[in-house]
Protein backbone atom coordinates (compact mmCIF):
# COMPACT_ATOMS: atom_id res chain seq x y z
CA UNK A 1 0.00 0.00 0.00
CA UNK A 2 1.08 3.32 -1.13
CA UNK A 3 0.88 6.12 1.93
CA UNK A 4 1.70 9.35 1.00
CA UNK A 5 1.96 11.73 4.20
CA UNK A 6 2.09 15.38 3.74
CA UNK A 7 3.87 17.70 6.69
CA UNK A 8 6.33 15.66 7.76
CA UNK A 9 8.40 18.43 9.34
CA UNK A 10 4.97 19.75 10.83
CA UNK A 11 5.14 19.40 14.71
CA UNK A 12 2.91 16.74 14.81
CA UNK A 13 4.90 14.73 11.58
CA UNK A 14 8.08 15.01 13.88
CA UNK A 15 6.28 13.13 16.72
CA UNK A 16 5.21 10.35 14.37
CA UNK A 17 7.29 9.38 12.29
CA UNK A 18 9.67 8.03 14.41
CA UNK A 19 6.61 5.55 15.60
CA UNK A 20 5.07 5.03 12.29
CA UNK A 21 4.92 1.09 11.91
CA UNK A 22 4.08 0.86 8.39
CA UNK A 23 6.47 2.21 5.25
CA UNK A 24 5.13 5.37 3.71
CA UNK A 25 6.09 8.24 2.14
CA UNK A 26 6.98 11.67 4.52
CA UNK A 27 6.73 14.80 2.28
CA UNK A 28 8.07 17.71 3.73
CA UNK A 29 7.64 21.15 2.81
CA UNK A 30 10.84 21.60 0.92
CA UNK A 31 9.86 18.50 -0.84
CA UNK A 32 6.04 19.59 -1.58
CA UNK A 33 4.90 22.62 -1.58
CA UNK A 34 0.93 21.74 -1.13
CA UNK A 35 0.42 25.07 -3.03
CA UNK A 36 2.58 23.64 -6.07
CA UNK A 37 0.05 22.13 -7.82
CA UNK A 38 1.63 20.19 -10.46
CA UNK A 39 4.28 19.06 -8.19
CA UNK A 40 1.45 17.91 -5.35
CA UNK A 41 -0.50 15.82 -7.97
CA UNK A 42 2.92 14.37 -9.32
CA UNK A 43 3.60 12.97 -5.63
CA UNK A 44 0.11 11.85 -5.21
CA UNK A 45 -0.39 9.76 -7.96
CA UNK A 46 -0.27 6.25 -7.38
CA UNK A 47 -0.91 7.17 -3.36
CA UNK A 48 -3.51 4.83 -2.13
CA UNK A 49 -4.06 6.75 1.01
CA UNK A 50 -3.16 10.48 1.66
CA UNK A 51 -2.44 11.79 5.51
CA UNK A 52 -2.20 15.47 5.35
CA UNK A 53 -0.38 16.66 8.44
CA UNK A 54 0.25 19.94 6.96
CA UNK A 55 -1.57 23.08 8.33
CA UNK A 56 -1.88 25.96 11.00
CA UNK A 57 -2.08 25.52 14.49
CA UNK A 58 -3.53 27.70 17.32
CA UNK A 59 -0.54 29.22 18.16
CA UNK A 60 0.56 30.22 14.38
CA UNK A 61 -0.03 34.44 13.05
CA UNK A 62 -0.88 33.23 10.12
CA UNK A 63 -4.73 33.47 9.18
CA UNK A 64 -6.61 30.38 10.16
CA UNK A 65 -8.43 30.04 6.55
CA UNK A 66 -5.43 28.86 5.19
CA UNK A 67 -6.14 25.07 6.46
CA UNK A 68 -9.44 24.97 4.65
CA UNK A 69 -7.00 26.38 1.47
CA UNK A 70 -4.68 23.84 1.99
CA UNK A 71 -7.08 20.86 2.40
CA UNK A 72 -8.75 22.04 -0.53
CA UNK A 73 -5.18 21.96 -2.54
CA UNK A 74 -4.83 18.40 -1.05
CA UNK A 75 -8.26 17.15 -2.08
CA UNK A 76 -8.32 19.27 -5.76
CA UNK A 77 -4.93 17.18 -6.29
CA UNK A 78 -5.84 13.79 -5.23
CA UNK A 79 -8.87 13.76 -7.46
CA UNK A 80 -6.45 14.59 -10.31
CA UNK A 81 -4.01 12.13 -9.52
CA UNK A 82 -7.09 9.44 -8.86
CA UNK A 83 -5.16 9.29 -5.47
CA UNK A 84 -6.99 6.98 -2.60
CA UNK A 85 -8.55 8.25 0.44
CA UNK A 86 -7.83 11.75 2.03
CA UNK A 87 -6.92 12.13 5.74
CA UNK A 88 -7.51 15.40 7.41
CA UNK A 89 -6.19 16.55 10.97
CA UNK A 90 -9.39 18.54 12.55
CA UNK A 91 -9.33 19.11 16.10
CA UNK A 92 -11.85 18.57 19.52
CA UNK A 93 -11.65 22.23 18.95
CA UNK A 94 -14.56 22.40 16.39
CA UNK A 95 -17.02 21.49 19.48
CA UNK A 96 -16.63 24.41 20.99
CA UNK A 97 -17.84 24.27 24.30
CA UNK A 98 -20.54 21.28 24.75
CA UNK A 99 -21.01 19.19 27.22
CA UNK A 100 -19.57 15.57 26.36
CA UNK A 101 -19.00 12.53 25.56
CA UNK A 102 -19.05 14.49 22.42
CA UNK A 103 -19.88 12.43 19.13
CA UNK A 104 -19.11 12.68 15.71
CA UNK A 105 -22.78 13.76 15.02
CA UNK A 106 -22.77 16.50 17.53
CA UNK A 107 -23.69 19.69 16.01
CA UNK A 108 -20.27 21.71 15.69
CA UNK A 109 -20.06 24.92 18.10
CA UNK A 110 -16.39 26.32 17.60
CA UNK A 111 -15.52 29.18 20.34
CA UNK A 112 -11.79 30.05 18.84
CA UNK A 113 -10.29 31.25 15.65
CA UNK A 114 -8.47 28.02 15.36
CA UNK A 115 -12.03 26.34 15.97
CA UNK A 116 -13.49 27.88 13.50
CA UNK A 117 -10.67 27.71 11.24
CA UNK A 118 -11.14 24.19 11.29
CA UNK A 119 -14.08 24.11 10.96
CA UNK A 120 -14.23 26.11 7.95
CA UNK A 121 -11.81 23.48 6.97
CA UNK A 122 -14.24 20.37 7.67
CA UNK A 123 -16.98 21.71 5.40
CA UNK A 124 -15.31 22.23 2.34
CA UNK A 125 -13.70 18.76 2.56
CA UNK A 126 -17.58 17.66 3.25
CA UNK A 127 -18.31 19.34 0.06
CA UNK A 128 -15.86 17.85 -1.77
CA UNK A 129 -16.48 14.98 -4.48
CA UNK A 130 -13.01 13.10 -3.40
CA UNK A 131 -13.46 10.64 -0.58
CA UNK A 132 -11.87 12.32 2.36
CA UNK A 133 -12.29 11.52 6.10
CA UNK A 134 -12.10 13.96 8.83
CA UNK A 135 -10.29 13.45 11.87
CA UNK A 136 -10.92 15.69 15.16
CA UNK A 137 -7.48 14.64 17.20
CA UNK A 138 -7.79 15.10 20.70
CA UNK A 139 -4.83 16.87 22.48
CA UNK A 140 -1.23 14.97 21.51
CA UNK A 141 0.71 14.62 24.39
CA UNK A 142 4.05 16.89 24.24
CA UNK A 143 2.67 19.09 21.25
CA UNK A 144 0.12 20.32 23.56
CA UNK A 145 -0.52 23.36 26.36
CA UNK A 146 0.92 21.95 29.09
CA UNK A 147 3.39 19.37 28.56
CA UNK A 148 4.91 20.59 25.42
CA UNK A 149 4.80 24.00 26.70
CA UNK A 150 5.94 23.51 30.50
CA UNK A 151 8.43 25.97 31.88
CA UNK A 152 9.17 26.61 35.81
CA UNK A 153 6.00 28.97 37.27
CA UNK A 154 3.55 27.33 35.04
CA UNK A 155 0.51 28.10 36.16
CA UNK A 156 -2.73 25.91 34.91
CA UNK A 157 -6.26 27.20 35.29
CA UNK A 158 -8.35 25.88 38.33
CA UNK A 159 -12.07 26.22 38.55
CA UNK A 160 -14.06 26.66 41.58
CA UNK A 161 -14.63 22.74 42.45
CA UNK A 162 -10.37 22.46 42.31
CA UNK A 163 -10.61 21.06 39.21
CA UNK A 164 -8.25 21.60 36.22
CA UNK A 165 -9.47 21.37 32.91
CA UNK A 166 -10.36 17.72 31.60
CA UNK A 167 -9.48 16.51 28.08
CA UNK A 168 -9.44 13.70 25.75
CA UNK A 169 -5.30 13.20 25.17
CA UNK A 170 -3.53 10.56 23.33
CA UNK A 171 0.09 9.92 23.46
CA UNK A 172 2.30 9.94 20.28
CA UNK A 173 3.11 6.08 19.79
CA UNK A 174 -0.78 5.68 20.98
CA UNK A 175 -1.73 8.12 17.56
CA UNK A 176 0.53 6.24 15.32
CA UNK A 177 -0.44 3.13 15.74
CA UNK A 178 -4.41 5.05 15.27
CA UNK A 179 -4.01 6.69 12.23
CA UNK A 180 -2.13 3.86 10.64
CA UNK A 181 -4.81 1.67 11.45
CA UNK A 182 -7.26 4.45 9.93
CA UNK A 183 -5.23 5.03 6.23
CA UNK A 184 -5.00 1.04 6.03
CA UNK A 185 -9.19 0.35 6.40
CA UNK A 186 -10.78 0.01 2.50
CA UNK A 187 -13.44 1.81 3.61
CA UNK A 188 -13.14 4.95 6.11
CA UNK A 189 -15.66 6.64 7.95
CA UNK A 190 -16.15 10.16 7.13
CA UNK A 191 -15.56 11.35 10.22
CA UNK A 192 -14.04 9.57 13.43
CA UNK A 193 -13.11 11.25 16.77
CA UNK A 194 -9.43 10.50 17.62
CA UNK A 195 -8.09 9.75 21.28
CA UNK A 196 -7.22 7.23 23.96
CA UNK A 197 -10.70 5.86 25.46
CA UNK A 198 -11.93 8.71 28.00
CA UNK A 199 -10.33 11.74 29.34
CA UNK A 200 -7.71 13.35 31.81
CA UNK A 201 -7.15 16.40 34.11
CA UNK A 202 -4.45 18.61 32.98
CA UNK A 203 -2.97 18.48 36.44
CA UNK A 204 -2.53 14.89 36.75
CA UNK A 205 -0.95 14.74 33.37
CA UNK A 206 1.49 17.57 35.04
CA UNK A 207 1.86 15.52 38.43
CA UNK A 208 2.50 12.42 36.45
CA UNK A 209 5.34 14.00 34.43
CA UNK A 210 6.67 16.15 37.98
CA UNK A 211 6.66 18.96 36.75
CA UNK A 212 5.79 21.85 39.13
CA UNK A 213 2.64 24.16 38.77
CA UNK A 214 0.62 26.43 40.52
CA UNK A 215 -2.88 26.64 40.42
CA UNK A 216 -4.41 29.92 38.88
CA UNK A 217 -8.34 30.63 38.90
CA UNK A 218 -9.58 29.83 35.93
CA UNK A 219 -11.24 32.62 33.48
CA UNK A 220 -14.85 32.44 32.56
CA UNK A 221 -13.79 31.94 28.93
CA UNK A 222 -11.99 28.42 29.81
CA UNK A 223 -13.65 25.43 29.14
CA UNK A 224 -13.61 22.97 32.03
CA UNK A 225 -14.41 20.02 30.13
CA UNK A 226 -13.93 18.51 25.98
CA UNK A 227 -13.94 14.73 26.41
CA UNK A 228 -14.70 13.24 23.05
CA UNK A 229 -16.63 10.02 22.07
CA UNK A 230 -13.92 7.41 20.95
CA UNK A 231 -16.69 4.19 20.53
CA UNK A 232 -16.14 4.56 16.87
CA UNK A 233 -12.30 4.74 17.01
CA UNK A 234 -12.64 1.88 19.25
CA UNK A 235 -14.25 -0.31 16.68
CA UNK A 236 -11.21 0.41 14.12
CA UNK A 237 -8.23 0.07 16.77
CA UNK A 238 -7.16 -1.28 20.17
CA UNK A 239 -5.60 0.73 23.23
CA UNK A 240 -4.47 -0.65 26.21
CA UNK A 241 -6.08 0.40 29.25
CA UNK A 242 -2.91 2.36 30.18
CA UNK A 243 -3.06 4.54 26.90
CA UNK A 244 -5.93 5.93 28.80
CA UNK A 245 -4.00 7.29 32.34
CA UNK A 246 -2.28 9.82 33.11
CA UNK A 247 1.23 7.80 33.82
CA UNK A 248 0.58 5.85 30.07
CA UNK A 249 0.06 9.02 28.23
CA UNK A 250 3.10 10.66 29.60
CA UNK A 251 5.06 7.40 29.36
CA UNK A 252 4.37 7.14 25.74
CA UNK A 253 5.57 10.96 25.78
CA UNK A 254 8.74 10.50 27.44
CA UNK A 255 9.58 7.03 26.88
CA UNK A 256 8.80 7.21 22.62
CA UNK A 257 11.92 8.98 19.90
CA UNK A 258 11.94 12.22 20.51
CA UNK A 259 11.75 15.42 18.49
Amino acid sequence: MRIVILGADSKVGRFLRPRWAASAIWATRQDVDITDTPTLCATLRGADAVLNLAGVTHRSDVPQTLNADLAHRVLDAAQTARAGRVFLMSTAAVYGNQKGPLTEDRQLAPRTPYGHGKHAMEQIASAHPHPCTIMRVGNLAGADAILGRWKPGFALDTFPNGHTPMRSYIGPTALARSLGALVHLRDAPPVVNVAAPGAVTMGALLDAANLDWTARPAPSTAIADVTLDTTLLCTLTSFAASDSTAQGIVADWREGPGI
